[in-house]
């Protein structure tokens, strides 16, 4: 990864490997832009038990999201999958720990999206995105869903928002993504991408 670049953060919490497959589409697609990069990182498991201790570096996948790859990001993009319509524990804490981030106005201006997988065509897919986006507003960010310019919205039948890329991965959470919610995914990165470098202009010195 170029030092020189700037990038656009996707953060993504997946148990089974759907959202983590959406996270690597979103990113294809961010790089399909010149000049600019996609950073994957993931959060760890919230446990229930105190003495529970995860590594610092997960067994596979991407390493854990920092404050400091957020509030150096020039985009950020995250993923989850849905439980009873809202992100997972784990996205949540992580965002929950970003207060820092908001009183000093860090990501304001920046442009954001959403995405997620869900179990049953009918599990909570636009009810989940909603849900992320509001910390996103919060912080002062852009948020960026998929313009109906995008054919593959009319034609889905699986997964596939206004509000942000999502995948149906069945009851099993073993359902691939699709061609249209591969081509959503990375239509949304893509989106994404163009939107952080137009706006790199406006988005100010974070406060100290």
């Amino acid at each position: 990864m170029s030092a020189s670049l700037p990038y656009i953060l996707i953060i993504y919490f997946s148990r089974q490997g759907a959202t983590r497959a959406m996270a690597e589409h979103f990113a294809a697609g961010i790089e399909s832009r010149r000049g600019i990069e996609a950073r994957l990182r993931t959060v760890p498991p919230v446990s229930a038990t105190c003495e529970a201790v995860d590594p610092e570096i997960p067994d596979e996948g991407a390493v854990y999201a920092s404050l400091d790859d957020l509030r150096h990001c020039a985009g950020l993009a995250i993923g989850s999958p849905t439980r009873f319509g809202n992100m997972a524990a784990p996205l949540k804490y992580f965002i929950d720990s970003t207060s820092e981030l908001w009183m000093s106005g860090a990501l304001i201006d920046k442009p954001a999206s959403a995405f997620t997988s869900t179990a049953s065509l009918h599990g909570g897919q636009e009810a989940t995105l909603i849900s992320m986006l509001l910390p996103l507003l919060h912080h002062g960010m852009v948020y960026a869903g998929i313009p109906y310019s995008e054919t593959a919205l009319m034609e889905t039948s699986t997964g596939g928002t206004p509000y942000g890329a999502s995948h149906l991965a069945g009851k099993r959470s073993d359902r691939p993504l699709d061609e249209h919610e591969r081509q959503l995914a990375h239509a949304q990165g893509r989106r994404l991408a163009g939107l952080a470098l137009a706006l790199a202009p406006l988005v100010q010195e974070p406060r100290s």
